[in-house]
């Protein structure tokens, strides 16, 4: 049978980050080894607690459906510490989502008509352009390369992007793959247009936890932003649960209304005993994530030394746990030879067992 397949799926290509990972585990399976540089996944176990209290949770019957917006426990537990980094937040205006992905998925799918305009700041990560091209969304592109990939000194060439017909702006701080995190003098400045200009602003915050010696500040904790800030978030890079895949969408109540029909019409609810180590996750593992995020750092500047030692000047950025991602535009040879040396470097100096 000759298919015919609907014009928004031909729009995108799978995504390029998964489709290496896939060759990659392939490429393993059949005894090849490989240094798989693909997805940005911490390389710590889930902390053990955290197992356990997924386990526990299924022990305990919790295996059935859950309300389509999350548990109770988990969606005050996240409003709660959403508090904590100044977003005045309640339960209700929270969906717990299977992985920050499907949260982010809502978002554009609630917001962008076709023609829609969406702006990206570039480098970005790969599934913002697919999310926006599923929508119909038209994108325009900032290139923060030029700024050493920070947004301060990029405000005017974002400035001069924007408009009235803009309909969404993403923002990710810290930044995949950049590791960029933008100071508080780029996020007023993008208050001040998203409020000159009335856009929606998608703060895409995964990596909140992982940064090096600065704070990440929550777009929508600042004046003016509360009623126009859908925050995104997720359990798989500050604890290490990228296979339960949980996150979740935090948004003003009408927006929330709205994303929450796509939700229930298609994933129903995250699952039921992850969310309880969700609980968990969020309340009890400060200790395991500061762990994670040392070991982080200290192969950032292992890498960054070893660029310098070939005289390769790179920006290296203050967050993210992908410590090979310093976005360095060097010939191969010099490429070959430091990736070696990470690789033997890398293996004398893994993390504590």
């Amino acid at each position: 049978m000759n298919f015919e397949f609907a014009s928004r799926i031909e729009r995108v290509e799978p995504s390029a980050t998964l489709a290496i990972s896939n060759k990659a585990s392939e490429l393993e399976a059949n005894g090849v080894d490989v240094v798989d540089l693909s997805v940005g996944e911490p390389d710590f176990p889930t902390p053990q607690n955290v197992v356990e209290a997924g386990k526990d949770a299924m022990d305990a019957g919790h295996t059935g459906y859950t309300p389509s917006n999350g548990i109770p426990e988990l969606r005050e537990a996240i409003a709660a510490r959403l508090r904590e980094g100044g977003i005045d937040a309640i339960d209700e205006e929270i969906i717990v989502t299977p992985g920050g992905k499907q949260a982010l998925y809502e978002a554009f799918q609630v917001l962008i008509d076709d023609g829609d305009e969406v702006v990206l700041l570039d480098p970005a990560w790969v599934s913002y352009e697919a999310m926006s091209r599923l929508a119909g969304g038209s994108l325009t592109r900032v290139d923060l390369e030029p700024y050493s990939f920070q947004l301060e000194p990029g405000l005017d060439d974002l400035e001069a992007a924007v408009s009235e017909e803009t309909e969404l702006l993403v923002i990710n701080s810290p930044s995949n793959p950049t590791g960029a995190v933008y100071t508080d003098a780029a996020l007023e400045g993008v208050r001040d247009l998203a409020v000159e200009y009335d856009i929606t602003v998608v703060s895409d915050e995964i990596y909140d936890k992982i940064t090096y010696g600065v704070e990440q500040t929550s777009l929508a904790s600042l004046s003016g932003m509360g009623d126009r800030t859908i925050t995104i978030n997720g359990f798989s890079k500050a604890y290490s649960m990228t296979g339960w895949r949980l996150g979740y969408v935090h948004a003003p109540s009408a927006l929330i209304d709205q994303a929450a029909k796509l939700h229930s019409h298609s994933v129903s609810c995250a699952v039921n005993f992850v969310q309880r180590a969700g609980v968990e996750a969020i309340e009890n593992t400060d200790d395991a994530v500061v762990e994670m995020r040392d070991a982080f750092r200290e192969r950032r500047d292992m890498l960054a030394e070893l660029f310098e030692s070939h005289d390769v000047d790179v920006p290296i950025g203050d967050g993210v746990c992908h410590w090979t991602s310093m976005n360095c535009r060097c010939p191969q040879p010099f490429a070959n030879i430091i990736m070696m040396q990470v690789s033997r470097s890398f293996i004398l100096r893994k993390k504590p067992q």
